[in-house]
């Protein structure tokens, strides 16, 4: 697709599962692509519409902050990067939906941002950082807790049959955040 090629109705595109039949995630065919998606939940409700450089690594990155809301997706590629064929895309597909989705709403952040630790500490989690000598028993306690929910996100992913492992960003949890390296 280019510039001047017509925007696809999200209708018009197939869709493809999140999680292959052997538990890999499957993004082989849009892996280092630049293009627009859309991803849907079980129920087939559009949740986000987004755009990156590299559309495999941001599905990886949706499907850990967001697993229960991602089920299956619909992309299209273009061979040039350009955010205002890009933007005009996400925007054409969002009037198609008639409604924003959530993702793209008030649960933007929870989309496009690092899990952050925090608001789900446990109190006595929150008690140890809090109670911590310095800084660095602080991180230390917090990077603990990342580790806890890294866990716990792990346990959801294969839950939904993921079977390849992911590997956290090890720099972020000092700060108690979860991102894919």
């Amino acid at each position: 697709m280019t510039a001047t090629t017509e925007i696809p109705t999200l209708a018009s595109l197939p869709p493809n599962p999140f999680i292959d039949e052997n538990g890999h995630i499957a993004d082989g065919d849009v892996k280092g692509k630049v293009g627009a998606y859309a991803v849907f939940d079980d129920s087939e409700t559009l949740q986000y519409i987004g755009y990156s450089r590299d559309i495999a690594l941001s599905l990886r990155q949706h499907l850990v902050r967001r697993p229960h809301q991602c089920y299956s997706y619909k992309v299209q590629t273009i061979d040039r990067p350009s955010r205002a064929v890009l933007e005009t895309m996400r925007q054409a597909w969002i009037e198609e939906n008639g409604t924003t989705p959530p993702g793209n709403g008030e649960d933007e952040s929870l989309w496009v941002n690092p899990i952050d630790v925090r608001p789900r500490l446990t109190e006595e989690e929150r008690q140890e950082i809090d109670n911590a000598a310095d800084e660095l028993a602080k991180t230390k306690r917090l990077k603990k807790a990342a580790r806890r929910l890294e866990e716990e996100v792990l346990a959801e992913l294969s839950a939904r049959g993921v079977a390849e492992s992911l590997r956290f960003n090890p720099k972020l949890k000092e700060n108690g955040l979860l991102d894919l390296k």
